[in-house]
């Protein structure tokens, strides 16, 4: 009796100190799925295939970039948001996806603080003011001047109503009582294509997609929207020291970061943060975004995060005193 008893007592006593062997979970075994709200060609498409091939790279599995464009990248992102959350299943995230349409969709299908996981922040990228070689301008002063003695008779692209173009134009507009006006694309590759056929005569975006068509002389660089200079294009000057009344202290840079469905493992989100970290901070990484007019960005989960609560309060009124609706 005694030994029963005090067996019993033993088994008790080793269920009650044994902790719980969680199986650690074996990520990834499939190819990742990257959703990128806009067409092919964009910034957030170029960026989403370096970081796709470095995702290759670390981890073996094949990594699709999917483009999924429409309504200023909210149907590609409302997609991304009703995925499973497995961790196959990403969007490379914007500053139009995830702060400025809550502005501007009245009815938008997803909310960027409750339907995503933030993962990684990216990179940071300025928006290029260009214009086709047939404007007569050459610097932001004479833009300005021309733009008021000629009203209505520029036009300007964007990758669609609430993208980050259509909200860094009409900023521009608001601070320098200009009228320009705009013609919203299905994504930045065919606003593009558009200005260096002349078909417009102006763009504002991401500098990816625009430093190859200044570099071969198709579009004109007037300015930057950086607080400071690009590296890889210094001669470019800032919209701030373009001595223009209103643009001391502009700024209007875009910004990607991947997110995941909210529900994905956390376990997941550190792997998927640690590998994109990583490679942000390998030189040649850091020289090709640079190349294209990037600064990367690594940096945790939680910073992404609190970037993007800033920014929804940040362009809200922007969006607010400028009248930009989905429309």
């Amino acid at each position: 009796m005694f030994i029963s008893k005090l067996l019993a007592f033993l088994v008790l006593l080793v269920c009650s100190v044994a902790k719980p062997v969680v199986a650690e979970i074996v990520y990834p075994t499939k190819p990742i799925r990257i959703i990128v709200p806009f067409t092919p060609g964009g910034s957030p498409d170029i960026l989403a295939r370096t970081i796709g091939q470095k995702i290759t790279e670390a981890t073996g599995v094949t990594v699709v970039v999917e483009n999924i464009a429409g309504a200023g990248g909210t149907i590609g992102a409302d997609r991304a948001a009703k995925a499973l959350p497995d961790g196959y299943t990403l969007l490379m995230g914007h500053v139009g996806t995830l702060a400025v349409a809550p502005s501007v969709y009245p009815h938008l299908p997803y909310d960027p603080l409750k339907s995503f996981t933030p993962v990684a922040w990216v990179a940071r990228v300025p928006n290029v003011m260009a214009v086709h070689p047939s404007v007569p301008v050459k610097n932001v002063y004479e833009l300005v001047n021309y733009l008021k003695t000629n009203p209505g008779k520029v036009n300007y692209g964007s990758g669609g109503n609430g993208s980050a173009a259509h909200l860094a134009t009409e900023y521009f507009k608001l601070v320098t009582q200009t009228f320009i006006v705009h013609v919203p694309y299905r994504g930045t590759a065919p606003s593009v294509t558009d200005a260096v056929a002349g078909q417009i005569q102006m763009v504002f975006t991401g500098a990816p997609a625009i430093i190859p068509m200044v570099r071969s002389g198709k579009l004109k660089a007037i300015a930057v929207s950086s607080p400071k200079r690009m590296e890889s294009m210094p001669d470019i000057p800032t919209l701030a020291e373009s001595g223009v009344k209103g643009l001391e202290g502009f700024e209007a840079d875009q910004w990607y970061g991947i997110v995941a469905p909210v529900g994905t493992s956390s376990e997941i989100v550190k792997k998927l943060n640690h590998v994109i970290n990583a490679s942000l901070t390998m030189p040649e990484m850091t020289a090709r975004l640079k190349a294209e007019g990037a600064t990367a960005m690594p940096t945790t989960p939680d910073v992404f995060g609190q970037l993007i609560q800033n920014e929804i309060k940040r362009w809200r009124p922007v969006v607010s005193n400028a009248k930009i609706s989905a429309d």
